[in-house]
C-alpha cells in the first residue's frame, strides 16, 4: 500500500504532502491543475526514466518520496532529479539504483493510463491469470504438471550429461583410473595434512624445544624455584589467615598461583616427552608432507578434497563401466518422464478447456457494464511443440480484444485507445478479483469518453476493487468520484506570477461542492442537490433546489 506521497519542485508542484489509505481514493480537479503530475511522481518511484524538464522552473532539483507498506513493513523510497538531469535514488536511507527501486516497488503498483505499459498487456502473464480465475482445479493441475515438468527436465539433463561423458569414454576411463591409482598409492588419511603440519615443528626444533622445556621445569621445581617460593609464601600467609579479610584474599591468590604452577610443570613435562629426536622420523614426516602437498595441488586444497575427488572418480568410473547399459537406462527414464509429462499437460489443457468460455463471458459482461457494448474477447491458446513446453504449460495463452462489432479480436497490447485500455484493464481486474495480487492499482483517464450510467458502473467497479486493493483514480466524472471512500481535490492558484498546485482531502460540504462542480461547473442548487443524491450519505440541506 502507498501510505504517503511527498512531492517537491516537480513540474507545476511547489510542494505537496499526500496521506493515503486503503480502499478507493479519487483525485479530481480542473484540467491543468496538476493531477497527472502526481502520477508522474509515482512513476519516478516505480523506476521510470527521469529528465531535467520535470524539475520546476527555478528549482535546483525535484524530490519525490513515498512511504510504502510492503509485506507488512514500512519502506521509504526517495528519488531526486537535478536540473541537469541527474537522478539519485534511496531506499530506507541507503543509496540505491533505479533498477533496485523498480524491483522493490514496481511489483506493488499497477498503473493504468493512456499508452502505459501494464502487467496485463504482457502475454506471458495471461496464462497465470486464466489459471487463477479457474481456481483450485487449475492449481492442482498446475502442481501436477510442474512436478512432471521438473522430473522430465532432470531426467533429460542426466541423459545429456551421460551422452556427453560417453563421447570420450575410453580416454576418460584411463584418466579416472590414473586419478584413483595416484591417490591410492599415497593412502592419504582424512586430516593428515593438518596432523603433519602440527608435528613437523617438534621434529625440526626438538633440541631447542627440549632445552626450553627443561629450563622451565628447573625454574619451577628446583630448590630455589618458583614452586618452592610460592609454597613458602603460602606457609607465611597461613600464619595470619582469618585475621583480616583483605589479607585472606592474598592467601587465595597465592593458592591459585600454586595450583597453576603445578599444572604448568606437569604440562611442560608431558610436552617434553612427546618430542622425537630421531632424524629419520623428521625425514619421513617431511617426505610424507611433500607427497601430501603434491596430491592437494593436483586434486584439491586439502586431503579431504583429495579424498572427495577420488570418490567422484570412482562413481564416474562405475557409470562409464556400465557403458551402453547405463545410457539405455537413462533413456528409459526420460521416456517414462515424458509420458508422465504429456499426461499432466493433457489434464491441464482439459481443465482450461472447461473454464475458458466462462472466463471470456465474464470479461464480456464486465466490459458491457463499462460502456464497451460491442466488445468481444477471445483467449488464443497455441499448442507448443513438446520440446518447447514451459513451466506454465504445453500451450501459449494470450487474451485478444475487439471494441467494435464485426472486427476480429486483437492482442491487448495493440489497443490504441487509452480509454479502452483502461476500461479493459478494469474489466479484467474486476473479473480476476483476488487472482490479481498487485496491492496498488492506479487508474488515469479510466473515464475517458464515457458518462451517465456507464460512469456509475465504472465507479461501482472501482469501489468493488477497493475492497481487495488500494485503488487510486484520477477522474473528471462526478459519478466516479462519488463512489470513492475518500476524495482529494487537486487545485492550482497564482502565487507571485507562478502557478502553484495544492492537494486537499475534502469531506462533508466541501466534497458536496466539489462533486457539484464536476457535475455542472459551479455550485447551483440543482448541482448541489444532484451531488447530494450521488453521495447519498450527506443529508439534504433545507432550501436546496432541484
Amino acid at each position: 500500500m502507498l501510505a504517503e506521497l511527498h512531492v517537491r519542485d516537480l513540474a507545476l508542484i511547489d510542494e505537496v504532502w499526500l496521506e493515503l489509505g486503503p480502499g478507493f481514493t479519487v483525485l479530481s480537479g480542473e484540467t491543468g491543475a496538476g493531477k497527472t503530475v502526481l502520477v508522474s511522481a509515482l512513476k519516478l518511484l516505480l523506476g521510470e526514466r527521469a529528465d531535467s524538464t520535470m524539475v520546476r522552473r527555478g528549482a535546483d532539483e525535484a524530490l519525490v518520496e513515498g512511504r510504502f507498506i510492503i509485506d507488512g513493513e514500512d519502506v521509504l523510497v526517495r528519488r531526486r532529479v537535478s536540473a541537469e538531469g541527474r537522478s539519485r535514488c534511496m531506499i530506507d536511507g541507503e543509496m540505491a539504483t533505479v533498477t533496485m527501486l523498480a524491483e522493490l516497488v514496481g511489483p506493488s503498483v499497477d498503473l493504468h493510463g493512456q499508452h502505459e505499459h501494464q502487467a496485463l498487456l504482457s502475454p506471458a502473464r495471461h496464462v497465470g491469470y486464466l489459471d487463477r480465475f479457474i481456481g483450485d482445479e487449475a492449481a492442482a493441475a498446475r502442481r501436477g504438471y510442474t512436478d512432471a515438468w521438473d522430473a522430465h527436465r532432470t531426467a533429460q539433463a542426466r541423459l545429456e550429461s551421460l551422452q556427453s561423458t560417453l563421447t570420450d569414454r575410453e580416454q576418460r576411463i584411463d584418466r579416472l583410473r590414473f586419478v584413483i591409482g595416484d591417490i591410492d598409492a599415497a593412502e592419504p588419511r582424512p586430516g593428515e595434512d593438518a596432523e603433519l603440519s602440527a608435528m613437523l615443528p617438534r621434529l625440526r626444533h626438538g633440541e631447542r624445544l627440549t632445552e626450553a622445556a627443561n629450563g622451565t621445569w628447573t625454574a619451577l621445581k628446583d630448590e630455589n624455584g618458583a614452586s618452592e617460593g610460592v609454597s613458602r609464601a603460602l606457609h607465611a600467609l597461613a600464619s595470619a589467615r582469618g585475621l583480616d579479610s583483605a589479607f585472606d584474599d592474598f592467601a587465595e591468590t597465592a593458592t591459585r598461583l600454586d595450583i597453576e604452577l603445578q599444572e604448568l610443570g606437569s604440562a611442560i613435562l608431558a610436552y617434553a616427552e612427546t618430542i622425537d629426536h630421531d632424524p629419520a622420523a623428521l625425514d619421513e614426516a617431511e617426505n610424507r608432507l611433500h607427497l601430501i602437498e603434491t596430491l592437494t595441488r593436483k586434486y584439491g586444497g586439502t586431503v579431504d578434497a583429495v579424498l572427495e575427488a577420488r570418490a567422484a572418480a570412482v562413481e564416474e568410473l562405475a557409470l562409464l563401466d556400465a557403458g551402453e547399459a547405463g545410457l539405455a537406462g537413462a533413456q528409459a527414464v526420460v521416456e517414462e518422464a515424458a509420458e508422465a509429462l504429456r499426461g499432466a499437460g493433457s489434464t491441464l489443457v482439459r481443465v482450461r478447456d472447461r473454464a475458458v468460455d466462462r472466463f471470456v463471458e465474464s470479461l464480456r459482461a464486465a466490459a458491457v457494464d463499462l460502456s464497451l457494448a460491442n466488445a468481444s474477447f477471445r483467449v488464443e491458446r497455441t499448442p507448443l511443440p513438446f520440446d518447447s513446453w514451459t513451466a506454465e504449460g504445453p500451450e501459449r495463452v494470450e487474451f485478444l480484444f475487439s471494441a467494435a462489432a464485426g472486427e476480429d479480436p486483437r492482442p491487448l497490447a495493440r489497443i490504441a485507445s487509452g480509454g479502452e485500455v483502461s476500461r479493459v484493464m478494469l474489466a479484467l481486474k474486476s473479473v480476476l478479483g483476488d487472482a490479481d495480487s498487485v496491492p496498488v492499482l492506479v487508474f488515469d483517464e479510466v473515464d475517458a469518453g464515457i458518462g451517465g450510467a456507464t460512469a456509475r458502473a465504472v465507479g461501482a467497479r472501482l469501489s468493488e476493487l477497493g475492497t481487495r486493493h488500494q485503488v487510486l483514480a484520477i477522474t473528471h466524472l462526478a459519478q466516479v468520484a462519488s463512489a470513492a471512500d475518500r476524495h482529494i481535490v487537486v487545485a492550482k492558484r497564482e502565487d507571485g506570477g507562478r502557478t502553484v498546485t495544492s492537494v486537499s482531502p475534502v469531506t462533508g460540504e466541501d466534497r458536496v461542492a466539489e462533486v457539484a462542480r464536476m457535475l455542472s461547473g459551479g455550485a447551483s442548487d440543482a448541482g448541489v442537490a444532484h451531488a447530494r443524491e450521488l453521495l447519498g450519505s450527506i443529508p439534504p440541506v433545507a432550501g436546496a433546489g432541484g
